[in-house]
């Protein structure tokens, strides 16, 4: 929707306002947040009293509720003067149940202990998530991100850590059997290179990454990076695998049953790049295949167990964070050094 990002805009043009008048001394700056108060409680008062007329004229229905409160700019003005129809650990839990399909990226899950008076959030987090090297990763961009998204008014988060347990391995198919017969080192079936994947989604045109990739270091040890918007992830059909370039990082995505899954397009095993990458279904898995095999070393990744490699337990993708924000597919990335370019 055109000009969804300009309500983030004016709210960093206030801020930046505020403290260039902060610089003319405490009384200038003290007048000018009075200033913003005021005009912040009118509007307050208004959209209440919107409010008021809908529900005198019987037309604040339940279906009119859910469409205000699931408006991202509508929804955080409610909450702002108190006029949201739900309580906050509602709207904590809605924020959760939002960020379960990437969880499931990690072979993950977050449990919601509870919401303390002073609007501390205490979570679990359940599986190979409460594991994976990405933990922090999924925490700053993909929890946290919800919640404030959800609750500004939550004060602090704090994550309780469960009691790791062995992960449940999943099925071998045959192939991968066959590959630890002829590689029983776990050395490379290919020379490390993704072979002739090339340009253009696995199937289907589209933005592809180049193969060979560089591995520079897993997601946590790159610098800090943001969210990038990736609608064309969305448009993968069930068993899908493709590649992108998304803020000149390299993007390997799959669709299987109602989840996409994103991760690093770099094969831990072989050090190549993944194009040309497929699905595969594990014997007695369920349909639509949840094993990514590269084409290189055909080598097998659990991508509903945080991308766990089965020829090498201690081999794992890199997930990237996946979530819908203000409407749109986006995958959060490391920032990107001239150095990995």
């Amino acid at each position: 929707m055109p000009g969804e990002d300009r309500p983030r805009q004016a709210g960093d043009r206030i801020e930046s306002l505020l403290d260039a008048l902060g610089a003319g001394g405490a009384v200038a700056r003290g007048r000018a947040e009075e200033l913003v108060r005021q005009v912040t409680d009118l509007y307050g008062s208004g959209l209440a009293r919107i409010l008021e007329i809908l529900d005198d004229r019987g037309q604040l229905d339940r279906a009119t509720l859910d469409a205000l409160t699931a408006d991202e700019l509508v929804s955080s003005l409610l909450v702002i003067h108190g006029l949201h129809p739900q309580d906050l650990e509602t709207r904590v839990t809605a924020a959760l149940d939002s960020v379960r399909p990437y969880l499931g990226s990690h072979g993950g899950n977050v449990e919601l202990l509870d919401v303390s008076p002073e609007g501390v959030v205490r979570l679990k987090l359940l599986g190979t998530c409460q594991g994976c090297p990405s933990s922090s990763v999924t925490l700053k961009f993909a929890v946290e991100e919800a919640i404030e998204s959800a609750a500004p008014e939550v004060t602090a988060i704090q994550v309780v850590e469960e009691e790791s347990r062995p992960a449940t391995p999943a099925v071998i198919p045959v192939d991968a059997l066959l590959v630890r017969l002829n590689h029983p080192d776990g050395g490379d079936a290919g020379n490390g290179g993704a072979g002739d994947g090339g340009g253009g989604r696995n199937g289907a045109g589209g933005t592809r990454t180049a193969p060979g990739a560089g591995p520079a270091g897993n997601w946590h040890e790159h610098a800090p990076g943001c969210w990038q918007a990736a609608p064309e992830i969305a448009g993968l059909e069930q068993g899908e695998v493709a590649g992108f370039l998304v803020g000149g990082y390299p993007v390997l995505a799959c669709r299987t049953g109602q989840d996409l899954y994103a991760y690093r397009d770099y094969c831990p095993r072989c050090t190549g790049s993944m194009a040309g990458a497929t699905l595969q279904r594990a014997l007695a898995g369920p349909v639509g295949g949840g094993l990514l095999r590269c084409p290189a070393c055909r080598a097998h990744f659990d991508v509903r167990q945080a991308g766990s490699c089965l020829e090498d337990r201690n081999l794992h993708l890199d997930p990237l964070p996946l979530l819908v924000r203000s409407g749109v597919m986006s995958v959060a990335v490391p920032a990107v050094s001239s150095q990995d370019a």
